[in-house]
């Protein structure tokens, strides 16, 4: 078993509450490799609408967007940050295909591989690697709009019950294989956090807007127990307020 994925099931043993809801795909992906390809228990495990194959198999000098575009091909290599944006073409198809569109269509409309990135481009690719999906109480939602800290934590703590909060972002994943108190999600709220509805609030104009709000994850109640004590909200150098 790869480093990755055995990595993977280590964190299984006692999943962190932002890995619990993906523990069941994350098992059968595990449950499924034979070998120490992380593309072969991926495809193994479940359909997500594309193909996992090695990173060979792109080629040079085309985007790794248009490719999958238009191949419906994921290339894949043997570590965490591929094996978390597998986990997650597995929970959410239909919203990695909408940012794999636009994406796609964006690298098309700017000349290819050659042309600029642009803002689209660039908040599409933090969605995909940084993001978390929140539909909650819109007083907790404008809390942490307006970064008040101590009314989104301490003063709406119950309001979180009410919340639901899921990681998207395949590096987000990663960095909290590892967790320390500074890693920030960039937060997407939205109506409902299933797979249509997600799909569904990735438009052009928003994302080119960058609607994110940054949240410490750390932060968010019952996800890490130095939070219990209240003064862990008093680093200024994590919990910046608005400028």
């Amino acid at each position: 078993m790869t480093s990755a994925l055995a990595s993977l099931a280590a964190a299984l043993n006692t999943p962190a509450p932002w890995l619990l809801p993906y523990a069941p795909i994350a098992r059968s992906v595990l449950a499924a490799a034979t070998s120490d390809s992380v593309a072969d228990a991926l495809n193994a495990a479940g359909e997500g609408g594309v193909r996992f194959v090695e990173q060979a198999a792109l080629p040079d000098g085309e985007p790794y967007e248009s490719f999958i575009a238009r191949t419906a091909c994921v290339p894949t290599r043997d570590n965490l940050h591929d094996l978390f944006n597998g986990l997650m073409w597995l929970s959410y198809p239909k919203t990695k295909r909408r940012l794999n569109a636009i994406h796609a269509e964006a690298i098309t409309a700017r000349g290819g591989a050659a042309g600029a990135r642009g803002p689209l481009r660039d908040a599409l690719t933090l969605f995909d690697e940084n993001a978390a999906i929140l539909q909650a109480p819109p007083a907790l939602v404008e809390a942490l709009r307006s970064r008040h800290w101590k009314a989104l934590f301490i003063d709406l703590r119950a309001e979180w019950r009410s919340a639901r909060l899921a990681l998207f972002g395949h590096a987000l994943f990663e960095k909290l294989m590892q967790p320390r108190k500074p890693i920030t999600a960039h937060v997407w709220p939205v109506e409902d956090v299933t797979d249509d509805a997600i799909a569904s609030s990735l438009a052009p104009a928003r994302l080119a807007a960058k609607d994110f709000l940054p949240m410490p994850v750390l932060g968010v109640p019952g996800w890490w127990p130095d939070n219990e004590n209240l003064a862990f909200y008093d680093d200024a150098d994590v919990f910046r307020v608005s400028r």
